[in-house]
């Protein structure tokens, strides 16, 4: 049977069924009853079916209905068909109701090591079918994986500009000051900015957003710079914080890493950095549903 990509593309599932009841019971009455229609209604969708086919798929008389041989090459085909739509339908209400799934965050180092796996606990224990990606890169990759689309969800420090993307805010971070253990400063209840950078400071690498807000600091607040060592990663930064080799700006949010480190964390007095953290979502592109539980999980935290 030859149908054409027009023809083919009237074809409906009611047709379908309809063709494929009437093959089994061989009647067009014992078809309606099997599907709850009136005989006139499966009358005219099988000719809309036949027509649409290019030819007849019954052939009829008035004791019998019995399939042509297109008709009998087609059930199967048919059959296929009603089976990939209902498939297909269920696989689409599993995704709508959360039984099946994946989803892909990005979230800089800092959230997704410290705040990230109590909700992602949470998530899993409600959608225990959704497959969960944490890809945990730094601020510049985290805007760029949800740009790009390669991550549905992104979540770090709001950066200067939003291209693309949308942010919606979860809170604010105010950075603090991580300390050497025994480290005269930690005495203090609170330090100084301009204390801390007498010392000599650890940082982020240059080209990083959090080393550039540092920087910014430094110049309003040193009046001479400090010595600065670079490192890559914050768990680096920490490291070397509690070796003796200096002090630090860091995030709030990572304050009980560094702890866990054996670094001492004192709030800064005076000027510090604050930064917005918040989720990014890729503009003008719909959540999945998903996407849509985990930011109403991730706005409860």
């Amino acid at each position: 049977m030859n149908i054409n990509n027009n023809s083919a593309s009237t074809i409906t599932i009611k047709q379908l069924r309809g063709f494929v009841a009437i093959a089994e019971v061989g009647s067009f009455a014992e078809a309606c009853e099997r599907l709850h229609i009136s005989q006139p209604a499966l009358s005219v969708s099988i000719r809309k079916l036949e027509q649409a086919s290019g030819g007849l798929l019954f052939a009829r008389s008035t004791r019998s209905v019995e399939l042509t041989p297109e008709g009998l090459q087609f059930l199967p085909i048919a059959k296929r068909l009603l089976g990939d739509w209902a498939e297909g339908f269920d696989d689409l209400r599993q995704l709508f109701t959360l039984q099946r799934g994946k989803l892909t965050i990005a979230a800089m180092p800092s959230y997704a090591s410290n705040c990230l796996p109590k909700v992602l606990t949470d998530y899993g224990q409600q959608f225990p079918n959704i497959t969960l990606t944490v890809q945990d890169i730094i601020m510049e990759e985290v805007i760029s994986a949800v740009q790009s689309g390669r991550a549905e969800l992104g979540i770090t420090f709001k950066p200067d500009r939003l291209d693309g993307i949308d942010f919606s805010p979860l809170f604010t971070d105010r950075f603090i000051a991580i300390l050497p253990p025994h480290h005269a400063l930690a005495a203090k209840q609170n330090i100084a900015v301009s204390d801390l950078f007498k010392e000599p400071l650890i940082a982020l690498n240059r080209g990083s957003s959090t080393r550039q807000w540092v920087d910014q600091l430094i110049a309003k607040s040193a009046p001479q710079a400090p010595q600065i060592f670079e490192a890559f990663q914050l768990t680096t930064v920490g490291a070397m914080v509690v070796a003796g080799a200096g002090v630090a700006l860091v995030p709030a949010l990572c304050g009980e890493q560094m702890q866990r480190l054996g670094a001492v964390c004192k709030p800064i007095l005076g000027p510090s950095i604050e930064r917005q953290v918040g989720i990014f979502t890729r503009r003008r592109h719909a959540l999945s549903a998903p996407a849509q539980a985990m930011v109403k999980l991730l706005q409860l935290y």
